[in-house]
């Protein structure tokens, strides 16, 4: 099994990925040996500032049984010419390929997602479903499609890694491992999305999530909050009481800051006329969107993505 660690790559990630197969060797057969693989060779810097020391370049990097991705959040912008081709060359052998974290930017810039199902950090899903609208993006903790493991990171990746024990090893070790990390094993895909939505609202009030949920799969086209209420079962005061309780906000506060967010990360990850990226925002026309953002951050989309192109990545990306 080989990693391929990309500069800047988050060590909460990694550490979660590879420490469950490290325990299902203690725990039952020595079922892993990892090799880590970086673009160029040596030293790889980590988002933290510490270099982990790889073990071969992706170039002289032999054939393994399944490679995984991990990166941070500069992965839809990273230029590692031979490690995707390595990908490519593994892909077509038929090996089991993988990213966490940001990671599905680079496979997907590599045309190896193509025709499955994915998941990514959560902010970079916005920018992700702009850049290619052909893949089926699914907003959970982990996706396994076939012969293609994606994570949101984090604890994402430390339950892609279990499911992956489990399939290869049997549920039993699965569990021991979960054990030893006294960590409680996710099951469906519904509960990783209910999962995955409450760890970066914070919130528990189960109707506003759901409220969520449906806001965010309605940011291009603006969603009246009557009918959101309607569909839920609720008047629109109810909805608003219980917006104000969770949030401190109101429905239409909490929807613009989604849609704004969903704006940053196009700016921050893509390339789109700033046009581009009202529309898919939801808003009129640029000029609205321009003063709305401005409100908001305190400068216009163009300075945005201009500060953003000189700052490092964001630290959520993990």
């Amino acid at each position: 099994m080989a990693i391929l660690l990309l500069p800047d790559f988050p060590l909460m990630a990694f550490s979660a990925l590879v420490e469950p197969l490290r325990a299902a060797n203690l725990l039952g057969r020595e079922a892993y040996r990892c090799l880590l693989v970086s673009p160029e060779g040596g030293d790889v810097p980590t988002s933290s500032g510490v270099s982990v020391r790889s073990d071969v370049a992706a170039a002289e990097a032999p054939p393994v049984d399944r490679a995984l991705v991990c990166s941070g959040g500069n992965a839809h912008a990273v230029e590692a010419p031979a490690a995707m081709a390595w990908l490519r060359r593994l892909a077509r052998r038929g090996c089991g390929l993988g990213a966490v974290a940001d990671a599905s930017f680079f496979l997907a810039r590599a045309g190896l997602l193509e025709g499955y199902a994915c998941t990514i950090h959560w902010q970079s899903q916005a920018a992700f479903a702009e850049r290619f609208p052909e893949i089926e993006l699914r907003p959970e903790l982990y996706v396994i499609d076939r012969d293609r493991y994606t994570s949101a990171g984090g604890i994402g990746a430390f339950d892609l890694s279990l499911d992956l024990i489990e399939r290869d090893c049997g549920a039993a070790t699965a569990l021991q491992v979960a054990q030893w990390f006294v960590h409680e094993r996710l099951r469906s895909g519904a509960d990783r999305e209910a999962l995955a939505l409450r760890l970066r609202t914070g919130l528990h009030d189960q109707t506003v999530l759901m409220a969520i949920a449906a806001m965010e799969r309605r940011l291009e086209r603006p969603l009246r909050l009557a009918a959101l209420a309607a569909e839920l079962g609720l008047s629109r005061d109810t909805l608003e009481r219980r917006f104000r309780r969770a949030t401190g906000r109101s429905p239409g506060q909490y929807y613009l800051g989604l849609r704004l967010r969903r704006a940053e990360d196009c700016l921050r990850h893509t390339t789109m006329a700033v046009a581009a990226v009202a529309q898919s925002c939801g808003f009129a026309d640029a000029s609205a969107f321009a003063k709305s953002f401005k409100a908001h951050h305190g400068v216009s989309p163009s300075a945005f993505r201009r500060r953003q192109r000189r700052s490092p990545p964001p630290l959520a990306a993990s």
